[in-house]
């Protein structure tokens, strides 16, 4: 019997010992499987932060896929395309959601940013505000067209001739029906060009032709529409209830054939002699060609042919794309553009014309011209054409600056990227004021310069008309 509890004894103490042995092995066993664990599980999180890296770079790249540059001197700002916030006054109340919309998918900024992650944001919100900056080489157009009617100003369309004819172009498309300060760009348009054509001198020819103001907008009424193009008045004297008439059935409506309505005026001015002959040409419109036409080539077929038409285009609340082909045609048409965004700057533009054609009249009557008079005139549009300059600056740097609040307020930059960014926004403030005194200053030495040597060749041509203590 007690051999029998010893042999038992054994038997449980060999085996205790079996399993205290099992227990130190397998928990040997867990401390080495422990490193293998912590080191699959390393190379997990490495490997996901990878897969979220790939997928923010792809994210990126995708979201900045056309992006603005950013200016370095004066033609790169005047060049720029005006941005889908340009030139308003960003609130961060009502254009907050707008604002959202623009950068919903953008991708959050990296933690780490490199320099080219923070140049493609940059680059992305510059392109959102950016303003559209007056082109001094306009207003230097415009000044010759102003000194219309010195008998030595090499190029002879700006000289007075004996008879001067007027036509208006106006685009009557759809578009047009948009409304600004509670009226339609189309009501703006007609009041500003009856106060215009019915203060013309009295021997003037007037034309009104217009476009896109039959059919609608639709894929069917594209051809009607393109193809309607009409001469409602001209050319003839100003008539006021005849004109009034004829504007009466303008409605807004159609397509934008640019091309073709520039094309008839070519061919129905061809019948003016242009020595005797001053042809104005003012075109008003507010899109681009929609009706499959070559605008750009037929504004310098205009200016190339025979009848030397003074070209004056006006960009009446137009996008980026507009302006971009409305200034090409003005360039390669050696003629003016301007932005104009409501009714009082469509009628400023106009009154510049006004003034040209009261010192025609002047003209016939042997009048003489004031150089001096216009030289300090155009030293007020000097100090006009910079505080514009100076407003578009400051608007796209709080604009800019703007942004950049909604975008930290969305999780997609952190307070010290913010501050990065409006540090390159600063640089590029700097530029533009810097570039807006230098415009400034040249303008001003070449207002006198351009003033003096005509007053001295008209005392040259002149001088025996003078006399001498």
């Amino acid at each position: 019997m007690k051999k029998y509890a010893f042999s038992l004894l054994f038997t449980f103490l060999v085996l205790a010992g079996c399993n205290a042995q099992q227990d130190v092995d397998s928990n040997k066993d867990d401390v080495k499987k422990e490193p293998v664990q912590e080191e699959a599980k390393d190379k997990g999180s490495e490997r996901e932060k990878d897969g979220k890296q790939a997928d923010n770079e792809e994210q990126q790249e995708s979201f900045f896929s056309d992006l603005q540059e950013i200016p370095k001197n004066a033609n790169d700002l005047i060049n720029q395309p005006a941005g889908p916030f340009g030139d308003r006054v960003l609130d961060l109340n009502e254009d907050k959601e707008k604002i959202i919309e623009a950068i919903k998918d953008m991708p959050a900024l990296p933690k780490e940013a490199t320099e080219e992650n923070y140049d493609k944001y940059f680059r992305y919100v510059y392109g959102q505000v950016a303003s559209d900056f007056p082109d001094p080489q306009d207003i230097m157009s415009k000044w010759e067209f102003a000194m219309s009617g010195n008998p030595d100003l090499p190029d002879e369309k700006y000289q007075f001739k004996e008879n001067y004819n007027i036509e208006v172009i106006l685009d009557s498309s759809g578009s047009m029906a948009n409304v600004i300060n509670g009226k339609t760009m189309m009501d703006l348009a007609k009041e500003t060009i009856t106060d215009f054509l019915s203060s013309a001198p009295a021997e003037a020819n007037v034309s009104l032709r217009v476009y896109g103001h039959k059919g609608s907008g639709s894929d069917g009424d594209k051809k009607m529409s393109c193809s309607s193009i009409e001469q409602l008045y001209g050319y003839e004297t100003y008539n006021e209830s005849t004109f009034q008439e004829a504007l009466k059935t303008l409605k807004p409506s159609g397509w934008t054939p640019i091309s073709g309505a520039l094309k008839q005026a070519r061919e129905a001015m061809e019948a003016f002699d242009p020595k005797t002959t001053t042809n104005l040409i003012y075109l008003v419109s507010d899109g681009v060609e929609t009706c499959d036409g070559d605008p750009v080539q037929e504004a310098k077929a205009l200016s190339d042919s025979g009848i030397s038409p003074i070209i004056n285009i006006i960009g009446f609340n137009v996008d980026s794309d507009a302006q971009k082909q409305l200034k090409e045609m003005a360039r390669i048409a050696d003629g003016t553009y301007t932005t104009v965004n409501n009714g009082e700057e469509l009628q400023e533009e106009f009154k510049r014309a006004d003034e040209v054609l009261e010192r025609w009249e002047e003209w016939k009557k042997d009048s003489i011209r004031d150089v001096d008079h216009q030289r300090v005139e155009q030293s007020f549009e000097i100090i006009g054409f910079s505080n514009n300059w100076g407003s578009k600056t400051r608007q796209q740097f709080l604009n800019l600056n703007k942004v950049l609040t909604i975008m930290k307020d969305e999780g997609k930059i952190d307070v010290h990227q913010k501050d990065e960014l409006r540090n390159r926004n600063k640089e590029v403030d700097a530029l533009a004021n810097q570039i807006q005194d230098e415009i400034r200053d040249e303008l001003d030495q070449l207002n006198v310069e351009k003033a003096e040597e005509i007053k001295k060749q008209i005392n040259k041509k002149y001088q025996s008309n003078t006399t001498t203590e």
